[in-house]
This record gives structure tokens, sequence and C-alpha cells, in this order.
């Protein structure tokens, strides 16, 4: 007999097994170690009580990770595992969430789904969630010679007071300030006047990359980009790029990086009356 329930701290080694499960076929495979995916969680915001897990006895066999922060719910991954998937429990999940994400003062509920994924994104434009924007995820791994500049190492902030003007489009959730400063795992900022970098050399992940609009096309983002390969002694991702910015993608190119997926964000508003299940 299946049974949901909300999760608690004490969920995460079911939790662990059954994220590694669900994600074996996935489009992009996924199999994070029980430090990998912690990690993953708390820089997302993960909050137990806003998640859900489906058990089949005492087995977790379903599950939406939800993070929350500043009035807005998201999703940091569903997944069910494959000798129950075409039950429906992806919707009952969400439908179980849908009045406790409202209680708990949520305004809107944020996910993303691979491009390639048109059965889940079809499951959520049912449900009504509304494309926002798309990304490309991309990864380098192109050695030149770093750039010379000094590297704050465990730097719990990344906003000199300046560097976020230099944005032209707001991060993604999982590379937004907030994410970052929530992060366990040692992060390496290097930057001056004219630009900037954060990079995870645990895992290669850059968060964000910006350049002061005045100082750009002279090389800067590309020593900055080669100054974190240096810094993390392994290949990049940048995950999650807006794909509106056409002037990062012409960068990201022009330095040798691979475009590897893509993904939509979807947002569902959750101001109105709560869906009837």
């Amino acid at each position: 007999m299946l049974t949901m329930r909300t999760l608690t701290g004490d969920d995460f080694d079911a939790l662990h097994d059954t994220f590694g499960e669900a994600f074996s076929d996935y489009v992009v495979p996924f199999q994070p170690t029980p430090g990998q995916l912690r990690e993953m969680l708390t820089r997302r915001g993960w909050v137990p009580e806003l998640s859900v897990g489906v058990f089949d006895g005492e087995r977790m066999v379903g599950f939406t990770a939800n993070g929350f922060d500043g009035g807005t719910a998201y999703d940091s991954g569903t997944g069910v595992v494959p000798s129950h998937r075409r039950r429906g429990l992806s919707r009952a999940m969400f439908e179980f969430l849908d009045p406790i994400l409202r209680g708990a003062g949520a305004r809107s509920y944020l996910l993303e789904v691979i491009e390639t994924n048109t059965a889940a994104e079809a499951l959520y434009r049912g449900m009504g969630f509304q494309e926002t924007r798309r990304f490309d995820c991309w990864t380098y791994d192109v050695v030149r010679r770093p750039l010379s500049v000094a590297a704050l190492a465990d730097e719990r902030r990344t906003d000199n007071g300046q560097w976020t003007t230099w944005w032209d489009i707001e991060p993604a959730w999982q590379n937004s300030t907030a994410s970052i400063g929530r992060a366990r795992e040692t992060h390496v900022v290097i930057g001056d006047e004219h630009g900037y970098v954060v990079v995870f050399p645990g895992n290669g992940d850059v968060p964000q990359l910006a350049v002061a609009r005045e100082h750009r096309r002279r090389g800067r983002g590309r020593e900055l980009l080669d100054a974190a390969f240096a810094a993390a002694g392994r290949p990049l991702r940048m995950l999650n790029i807006d794909d509106r910015d056409r002037g990062v993608a012409a960068f990201l190119e022009a330095c040798g990086a691979r475009r590897f997926t893509r993904q939509i964000e979807m947002r569902l508003p959750l101001t109105s009356s709560p869906r009837a299940s």
C-alpha cells in the first residue's frame, strides 16, 4: 500500500537512495554521493517539512524535495523509481503539497525541466505551470594561462557592493547569491574592479561570472574563466544560463565552452484558490 507524507531531516538517507534510483535512467543521469546531494539541497534551500515522500511500505519510491526563499517554493528535484512510474505519483505529490506550500506563505512555485523531457513538461503545463525562460548548460575544459589575481578562498559573499550591477539578467535559483551563501562547501571568489567569478573547486560549478560593461570585449571574461579553471583544477560547469543573454552564449562559444543540455524554467502562481485534487 502506498502512503504519502512530508519529510524530515531523518529521511535524508532514504531520499538519497531513492534519488539515485529515480535518476539512474534520466535524460542526464545523475548519481550523487550523499555529500553531493546534501550540498545540492542545502544550496537550493531544502526544507524537509515542505517536501514529500511516497512510500511503499517502508521504502521511499517517490519524492519532491522543495526549497523555499522569499515567498517562492522551488522544486529541487522530483523523482519516482522506475517500478512505480505511470501511476500518477508526480501529480499526486503536487496536489498533496499545494496546500502545504500555500500555508507556508509560498506565492509561487518554481521548477526546471530538461527541454527534451517532453512528458514532464506536458505534465507541468497540465498542472498550470507556465514557461518563464529557457536555460543553457555549459561545460568548459580548455587549458589556457590563468589570470594573476588574488583568490578569496571561502568568501561567504559575492557582492562587493558593485558586482551585482554588472548582471544583465537575474541568475537562476541555484546560481543566486542566496544559494551561494547557503553553501557548506568552500567557494572561491576571483575578482577586481573590472569583473569577478565565483567557482566551487569541489565540483567545478561556476554559478556567477560578470564583467563591468565598460571592460567587456577586452579578454577579461576569458581570463576570469581560466582563473576559475585553474582554481578548480577540473572541468567547469555553468548550469542554467539564461538563453536570452546572447552575449554570454557568444562569449562561452568563443572560449571553447560546450553546451550539453537545455532546461525550461516554469512557474506556477499560488495566489489563486488551491487546485481541486
